[in-house]
């Protein structure tokens, strides 16, 4: 039972790495619209915060598997 608990506590960085998703595309949004001349530099920027806040989930995840499965 404890296994399950950790597991979802585990899972609770996905859900947080789509909060910071959502919020950082709605900011570069914003920005695009204020500064449309900048689009291409706030889109790499924006790729790699991305990629890497998508990383935090994959191993919040994979951890959650390991805790379930390994015993």
């Amino acid at each position: 039972m404890s296994s399950v608990f950790a597991a979802a506590l585990c899972l609770i960085s996905c859900a947080a790495a789509g909060f910071g998703m959502a919020l950082a595309t709605g900011k570069a949004v914003e920005a695009v619209a204020r500064q449309p001349e900048a689009a291409s530099k706030i889109n790499s920027i924006l790729i790699l915060g991305l990629a890497l806040t998508e990383s935090t989930a994959i191993y919040g995840f994979v951890t959650a598997l390991i805790m379930l499965f390994i015993k």
